[in-house]
């Protein structure tokens, strides 16, 4: 009578997992949903993640480049213009810090002086720049 009282199992036993807790997906109504990876649009977005922050940090360096190169190019500057100071007519010696007057004479030679155009009754020269002698020996247009 025993045999008669059990119950017949609708499923299909080809269908029941016999160890469903190690299923890499939910086997039963209660288990959380399934949902399949689109492996494409997660690269995608990787993708993206990655140009965006390398284009970044090569922006940063593209700027940096660009200070470099602006700094480059003062510093050449201020040697051509202490090369043609250093040439010029001076009956001193430059002090470091102080500000001096460059002139350009009739013949295009060129006088360092003290006296700046201002302080001239008549100058009897063109007036080019007023410099100043920086700490490493090189000068720097101030006006």
């Amino acid at each position: 009578m025993s045999e008669k009282k059990r119950t017949f199992n609708p499923i299909d036993p080809d269908k029941i997992a016999e160890n469903a807790n190690v299923l890499p997906y939910g086997s039963s109504v209660s288990a959380p949903a399934f949902k399949a990876v689109d492996v494409l649009k997660n690269k995608s977005l990787d993708v993206n993640a990655m140009e965006m922050q390398t284009d970044m940090q090569l922006d940063q360096i593209r700027a940096q480049i660009e200070l470099l190169a602006e700094q480059a190019q003062k510093i050449q500057r201020r040697k051509e213009l202490s090369e043609h100071i250093y040439n010029a007519e001076m009956g001193f010696k430059p002090e470091i810090n102080h500000t001096y007057y460059l002139y350009q004479k009739e013949n295009a030679s060129t006088v360092l002086s003290m006296i700046g155009p201002h302080e001239w009754r008549k100058c009897p020269y063109d007036f080019l720049h007023k410099v100043l002698l920086l700490a490493d020996h090189t000068w720097d247009i101030v006006e």
